[in-house]
């Protein structure tokens, strides 16, 4: 009796460590895989300063790590390109993540794929970052979240002013993907809309749209593909 008592408590230890070894190689794993998932990723703005980018615009590194848009007395409009904020490199296949927030109207955009960085309108492709809180109906192509001059999101994800939006933008070859505010909402192939002739390769930027557009910028990181 007290042989089986003594074995059924080994057991009992055992299983207990068992447990607690899967434990761990499962915090190991998970750990290992959320490393190497970081490591796909990379920062396009390290909360300090502009280093990757060029612009001649009034883009303000902030304390809280965020970069501030905050257009000069006087610059008004949205035709000013060499202010937007231009990455030095030119991306392909990549997914692009951006967080940002606005003010009441408030009016932005998210380049991509950009040829010609004094002509971003007629060689590139924007999404719309704009105050839609107020729009009712359908959104269009100029709305938030849109692909201008093309289509509009399948739903209105507009966080309020002052919130934090977060919009992912997948591009391989023709195919272009936006999430925002973790809703899909656009899911197209260029080569059967008017961006049809657009480069599929080119630079990113941050569209400066004047006065008084101040918006924050924060966790612009992209992942090549």
């Amino acid at each position: 009796m007290i042989l089986k008592l003594s074995f059924i408590r080994f057991l009992q230890y055992s299983l207990k460590k068992m447990k607690i070894i899967l434990i761990l190689l499962n915090i190991a794993w998970f750990s290992s895989f959320a490393l190497a998932e970081d490591k796909e990723w990379k920062s396009l703005y390290n909360g300090r300063d502009l280093s990757g980018w060029q612009t001649t615009g009034n883009w303000l590194p902030q304390k809280d790590g965020s970069l501030l848009i905050k257009p000069r007395k006087g610059e008004k409009g949205w035709q000013r390109y060499d202010a937007y904020l231009w990455s030095k490199k030119k991306y392909k296949d990549f997914v692009l993540h951006v967080e940002y927030k606005y003010p009441p109207a408030g009016n932005s955009g998210i380049f991509f794929r950009v040829g010609d960085l004094s002509n971003p309108v007629q060689t590139g492709i924007e999404a719309q970052v704009l105050d839609s809180t107020k729009k009712k109906g359908k959104v269009g192509p100029h709305d938030h979240g849109g692909i201008i001059r093309t289509v509009g999101a399948t739903k209105n994800m507009s966080k309020k002013p002052g919130e934090w939006n977060v919009m992912i933008v997948t591009c391989k070859g023709h195919h272009l993907q936006v999430r925002l505010n973790d809703v899909n909402i656009i899911d197209i192939q260029l080569d059967k809309t008017p961006m049809k002739d657009r480069p599929l390769e080119g630079f990113i930027g941050l569209q400066d749209h004047g006065e008084p557009n101040d918006l924050h910028f924060k966790n612009i990181k992209i992942k090549e593909l």
